[in-house]
């Protein structure tokens, strides 16, 4: 039985190596700390310590991190207290800073930002703050990243998640844009009603200008046939005339064709349309071709 003491120290030494051999995760970091005192920041990979002496004081992860802070009362430059909640993203860069740069880091960011958030918005106003969000998350990265440096922190992004004004100025906001909508609902309505009265003015327009066109087009159209008719009647009156002065009294034959081309002149339709001077010398012509015409049938 002499074996079991030496067995059971051997197996004692054996856990206590395996629990002195670590093994870091990736994206972790690990600081250890040598008879209390700061030794080394442990990287991803196999480590070993010295029993009793050395110790893990701080496991850390390197991985980006977000701390969503509750909402906190801010109040504008114009005197409106509302509540404004924030998200901060962030990463740890120096592990043995940020193990002995500051008590509680978590918090320390949370109580920064929310003193950088009141400085902001407190020389803004309620619409500023309303529609410069990309302003104040910028303005609230570059204070907490230059003020978390000593800690080993590095501000990647903090985001303004929610504004919410008090009640009164939000009712007072949804009054005007309603008067907003209505003023562009009115002037909408009055473009309309403006455009559908000059398109309505230019159609009756064009419409006017078509008519008076077509007036016109028939004047000059009558105004042409009677130009036309006028015409063919003096050409016959000219044709009979012609005849007239060309037949001899001897030549009956003759006599009778320039008193048919007379009769024809001298129709209805275009009696009208001679001209009276012409009228009175064919009447002439004719009443001396009639007593040829008697005389020679004696």
């Amino acid at each position: 039985m002499g074996w079991v003491i030496p067995v059971i120290i051997l197996a004692i030494i054996v856990i206590v190596l395996l629990r002195c051999v670590r093994i870091v995760p990736q994206a972790d970091a690990w600081v250890l700390e040598r008879l209390g005192r700061y030794q080394k920041t442990w990287e991803a990979g196999i480590h070993f310590r010295i029993p009793i002496i050395e110790r893990v004081v701080r496991k850390i992860s390197l991985k980006e991190q977000v701390a969503d802070f509750e909402p906190q009362p801010v109040i504008t430059k114009d005197n409106v207290t509302m509540m404004v909640d924030s998200v901060v993203f962030f990463k740890i860069f120096d592990p043995r800073l940020f193990a002995y740069g500051v008590e509680r880091p978590i918090a320390a960011i949370e109580n920064l930002s929310a003193t950088t958030l009141r400085n902001i918005i407190g020389s803004m106003d309620l619409d500023s703050t309303l529609t410069g969000r990309e302003a104040i998350n910028g303005e609230i990265t570059k204070t907490l990243d230059e003020a978390t440096d000593p800690w080993g922190i590095r501000i990647t992004r903090v985001e303004v998640k929610n504004i919410a004004p008090p009640r009164s100025i939000t009712e007072a906001m949804e009054r005007q844009m309603k008067a907003e909508r209505e003023k562009r609902e009115a002037i909408l309505r009055s473009e309309g009603e403006k455009q559908a009265a000059i398109l309505s003015a230019q159609g009756e327009k064009e419409a006017a200008i078509l008519r008076a066109e077509a007036v016109k087009q028939k004047m000059i159209r009558e105004a042409e046939g009677e130009a036309q008719a006028l015409l063919a009647v003096q050409q016959a009156n000219a044709d009979a005339i012609r005849l007239l002065n060309e037949a001899m009294p001897s030549d009956k034959v003759l006599a009778l064709k320039s008193l048919e081309a007379l009769e024809k002149v001298a129709d209805g339709k275009a009696t009208k349309l001679i001209i009276p001077s012409n009228l009175q010398n064919l009447a002439g012509t004719v009443a001396s071709i009639q007593e040829l015409l008697s005389g020679s049938g004696s």
